[in-house]
C-alpha cells in the first residue's frame, strides 16, 4: 500500500509545535510502558499461542471479530470457538464444510452472535483462503488500482468487506430477510462504521513490536487507522485528538491524523497503550479530583474545553 500523504477537502491542518511539545514524551513514554507481550490481558495474547503465520491470520480475524463486549467474555467466547478449530486452525478453514461442521459451532453464542453466524464466518473465511491463499491476498485482491494510492486503508476495507458481504450464504442463512448477523464482522467506512474489530485485526497483522504480529509485508504501518473503542475515544477527546462527539469513522480518521503528527511512519502505535490505560481505569477521567498518578496527567485539556475546538485534530490550548 502506498503512503502516499495527499491534502484532500477536509484534511486536518498541520500539528503546532506547542501541541507537539505538549504530547510526544508522554505518549512515546506511555508506547514504551505497555510495549510488552504480557503487559495486559488481550485477545492478541491468545493469538501468539500459534506458531504457523497461516494459523495466526485466521485465529488473529476470529479473535479480532469478537473483540466487543467485556474482557472476560471475549476471552471465553474466543476460546470456545477456537476448541472448534483445533491445533491447525487454517486447515480447518480450508476443508471447512458448513453442513458437516455446524453441529459444534450452533450452540456458540458471544452476545447477538449466534452460532449460525459463525459457521457464516467460517464459510466466509474459507472463500478467502480458496480464491486467495490468504487473508492478506483476499485483502490485496481489492486493493490496486484505484486503492493503490489511497492516503489510509478506508477504501481497501470498504471493498473488502462489500466482497464478503457478496458470497453467497443462501445455505446457511436460507432465504431468511432482514440484517444477517455474520455482516457485524465486515462493516464499511463508507456508511460511517469505525470499524473497530477490522482496524483490530489489521494493526495486529501489519505493525511489529512486542504486542502486534506484523505478519503482512504489503500495507505501510503509515495507512493504518485506529481502532476505535470507548477508551480510545475517552482519551482521545481528553487530549485533544479529536473534536467529534459521535463515534465513527470520521472520528476514527481524525484521531489518526492527529497521532500521524507525532508519528507519521506508525501513527497507531499509541492505540494499545491508550485502550489498555482506559481500561484499567489510571486516566483519572471519572474522577473530579482526577489522579495524580496517571501517566498523562498535565497533558489533558481543561474540563469544558475537550469538546470544542478549530476543525483540525487538535484542540489549541
Amino acid at each position: 500500500m502506498s503512503s502516499a500523504r495527499t491534502q484532500r477537502p477536509g484534511a486536518t491542518r498541520s500539528l503546532s509545535a506547542s501541541n507537539v511539545r505538549r504530547l510526544k514524551a508522554p505518549l512515546d513514554q506511555l508506547y514504551d510502558t505497555f510495549n510488552h507481550a504480557e503487559s495486559a490481558v488481550d485477545p492478541v495474547q491468545v493469538v501468539r499461542r500459534y506458531t504457523a503465520p497461516e494459523d495466526q491470520e485466521v485465529v488473529a480475524f476470529c479473535a479480532a471479530a469478537l473483540a466487543f463486549g467485556r474482557v472476560a467474555s471475549v476471552l471465553d467466547s474466543i476460546e470456545s470457538l477456537l476448541s472448534v478449530l483445533g491445533p491447525c486452525p487454517a486447515a480447518f478453514i480450508r476443508e471447512f464444510d458448513p453442513v458437516r461442521d455446524a453441529e459444534r459451532l450452533r450452540p456458540l453464542v458471544h452476545r447477538w452472535i449466534r452460532g449460525v453466524d459463525l459457521i457464516a464466518l467460517l464459510w466466509i473465511l474459507r472463500r478467502m483462503l480458496t480464491d486467495a491463499g490468504s487473508i492478506e491476498g483476499y485483502f490485496l485482491a481489492g486493493h490496486g488500482g484505484d486503492h493503490a494510492e489511497d492516503a489510509d486503508v478506508g477504501p481497501a476495507l470498504d471493498d473488502f468487506s462489500g466482497r464478503a458481504r457478496a458470497i453467497d450464504l443462501f445455505e446457511i442463512y436460507g432465504a431468511r430477510g432482514g440484517r444477517r448477523g455474520v455482516d457485524y464482522f465486515f462493516p464499511r467506512p463508507d456508511a460511517g462504521s469505525a470499524c473497530k474489530r477490522l482496524n483490530l485485526f489489521l494493526r495486529w497483522m501489519v505493525r511489529r513490536d512486542a504486542v502486534d504480529l506484523g505478519l503482512w509485508s504489503r500495507v505501510s504501518p503509515s495507512a493504518l487507522v485506529i481502532p476505535l473503542d470507548t477508551h480510545v475515544i475517552r482519551i482521545g477527546q481528553c487530549l485533544g485528538l479529536t473534536h467529534y462527539r459521535s463515534p465513527g469513522w470520521r472520528m476514527a480518521k481524525q484521531i489518526t491524523e492527529s497521532l500521524r503528527r507525532l508519528d507519521p511512519v506508525d501513527p497507531i502505535r499509541y492505540d494499545f497503550s491508550l485502550c489498555h490505560l482506559g481500561m484499567m481505569d489510571a486516566c483519572g477521567f471519572s474522577r473530579p479530583q482526577r489522579d495524580d498518578q496517571c501517566p498523562l496527567r498535565g497533558v489533558c485539556l481543561p474540563t469544558g474545553r475537550r469538546s470544542r475546538g478549530p476543525a483540525g485534530p487538535f484542540v489549541q490550548r
